[in-house]
């Protein structure tokens, strides 16, 4: 009873569930006692290390946002299709060409009654003159011009309106994310591709419009509402 049996109690990494006991003879080193193998890391090298695994994960976690493009092809556009409807109705010259004109306090560039133009624009022959979409005149007159002059025309002020405001609010946003060189092409290629599916679908009568609907609306507008003598819109 009073003898030393010299058995010594260790754990050895208990785990979970896995609590067991295992005796060490005498003469065995303890965990305690045993030598480590791994030498200390200095902090000079540790430190470098540190600091770059942390950068590496604050690029995997950062969310880098797009280039942003100074905008001026939008604009651009605006202030050419804005320039364009007042040529055109300085062409139109309601006082001289028709007998009653709308708005007719503003001269030269009063607007068309508005039972022949509810738009409040020009009459259809200014803008037959201008360049609108006209399928005979291409088709029998070779005047493939016309897809891509009438993009610019607009049949009214409501009309103009309708289509700088939305390219305006949202064609900006769009040449911010993605640049002039994409928005200037996709403006260009769909007011041309919209004139086609008018020259397929309105035989008669000419209709005008700007590209603004393809970049709004997929897929794109490319006729609104026609008018029984007046021009057709797109968009």
């Amino acid at each position: 009873m009073g003898k030393d049996s010299g058995i010594e109690i260790k754990v050895v990494n208990p785990r979970k569930g896995d609590n067991v006991v295992h005796p060490v003879g005498p003469g065995q080193p303890t965990s305690a006692s045993k030598p480590s193998n791994s030498s200390p890391v200095p902090d000079e090298r540790r430190r470098p290390q540190q600091d770059r695994r942390a950068r590496e994960l604050q690029g995997m976690t950062e969310l880098k946002p797009f280039k942003k493009w100074v905008t001026w092809m939008v604009p651009g556009f605006v202030l050419v299709n804005i320039v364009v409807f007042i040529i055109s109705m300085f062409i139109n010259n309601c006082p001289k060409n028709s007998a009653s004109c709308f708005a007719p306090f503003l001269g030269r560039f009063s607007f068309q009654p508005f039972k022949e133009n509810p738009l409040l624009g020009p009459s259809s022959s200014t803008l037959e003159k201008m360049g609108a979409l006209e399928v005979s005149k291409i088709a029998q007159g070779h005047q493939a011009w016309r897809l891509i002059t009438c993009i610019w025309l607009h049949a009214g002020v409501f009309h103009i309106l309708a289509n700088m405001l939305s390219l305006v609010f949202i064609g900006i946003r769009l040449e911010q994310e993605f640049g002039f060189v994409r928005i200037g092409l996709l403006y260009v290629i769909a007011g041309f591709g919209g004139s086609l599916m008018s020259s397929l679908f309105i035989q008669t009568g000419i209709s005008v419009g700007a590209s603004v609907s393809s970049i709004v609306d997929s897929p794109p507008n490319y006729c609104d509402k026609s008018f029984s003598g007046n021009p057709p819109t797109r968009g």
